[in-house]
């Protein structure tokens, strides 16, 4: 049995931020930063009796949308039947473990069967339990190259293509990647750190009374699972139901010019690359409005989104210390 999410003691901006990921899963993930035991794990995995149900076509290991991007097999169903059998299906967290092969990532095509019977067999991998869930990587900052240059593909096009002897086979592979690391092990890629949309900083907890409610939650954790859980229940059945709604008026929330002109103001005085800041930081500020359930994005909103979003975008000179960034986030912030 998972601890619970609502149980976890304190620690409100990286579990905000996993949140933040099930509202709109279009923000593309988050990257958890902080020292060993500070709970990174526990939350990534404990979020998993949060998720809501989706639509997905029935019996589809790549639990395709029925009215988005299909694999290959839903594709030659919807052209011979001219129907998919759509169904409800739970959301999940899956774990990328660090060793993995680059088959058990892709998939696999059996040559051998295609040749003997004339038909695609596909193994499905781990981007095909993904699709439409969280990837979990723990310690991402410890990847192989030739395994991030995979996730960084999946990720940009959004599909994940198998090829092998001129037989090929196609499926989505949208996933909100989560990625956890300790700093001090190693730096991340910075094509596959800007690829995450948040990021958050966890450091433990020092109050004294903070880290005793720690103890006695885990100790009656590990006591009884199951009656601890029953305790806890209230809580998690009250969060579920908000992330609930907030997922049902995201969309609703209107962005407006001062909205977005806000927005604007803070990216270009940091003179940021590219616009995918600029993006994150309008789907988050709108998704931390729902949560709030608000009707519209305030001045707070857009600030909370900007230390999610900017934190690990920040350009670093030679020599400047890795904390200088939230002198410049809050330079920035002072714009609106």
């Amino acid at each position: 049995m998972i601890f619970p999410f609502s149980a976890i003691v304190d620690q409100e901006e990286m579990k905000t931020g996993l949140i933040l990921n099930v509202i709109d899963p279009s923000i593309g993930g988050l990257l958890i930063m902080g020292e060993k035991g500070t709970g990174k794990s526990t939350a990534v995995r404990a979020l998993a009796d949060l998720l809501p149900e989706i639509e997905a076509v029935k019996d589809c290991p790549f639990t395709c949308d029925p009215s988005g991007v299909l694999c290959s097999k839903c594709t030659e169903d919807l052209q011979n039947e001219g129907h998919l059998h759509p169904t409800r299906k739970k959301m999940r967290v899956v774990e990328l473990p660090l060793g993995i092969t680059e088959d058990r990532l892709v998939g696999t095509l059996d040559i051998e069967h295609a040749i003997k019977k004339g038909e695609k067999r596909f193994e499905p991998g781990i981007l095909a339990d993904a699709n439409r869930n969280f990837l979990y990587v723990d310690e991402v900052n410890l990847l192989e190259d030739h395994i991030v240059d995979l996730l960084l593909d999946s990720a940009a096009m959004g599909v994940n293509t198998v090829e092998r002897e001129g037989v090929s086979f196609v499926h989505p592979a949208r996933f909100m990647l989560v990625g956890t690391m300790n700093p001090e092990e190693g730096d991340l890629r910075p094509q596959l750190l800007d690829r995450f949309g948040l990021c958050v900083g966890v450091t433990s907890l020092y109050d004294k009374g903070q880290r005793i409610e720690i103890l006695r939650r885990r100790a009656a954790f590990d006591s009884d699972q199951g009656l601890f859980y029953k305790q806890w229940n209230g809580e998690q059945q009250k969060l579920s139901g908000r992330i609930s709604a907030a997922r049902s008026i995201v969309d609703s929330i209107p962005m407006d010019d001062r909205v977005l002109e806000k927005i604007v103001s803070v990216t270009a005085s940091l003179k940021l690359d590219g616009h995918r800041a600029d993006i994150v930081m309008m789907k988050t500020s709108r998704a931390l409005a729902a949560f709030r359930e608000l009707s519209t994005i305030g001045s707070d909103e857009i600030r909370d989104a900007a230390w999610f979003a900017l934190r690990h975008r920040l350009k670093r000179l030679p020599f400047e210390e890795i904390g200088a960034e939230r002198e410049k986030v809050t330079e920035a912030l002072a714009l609106i």
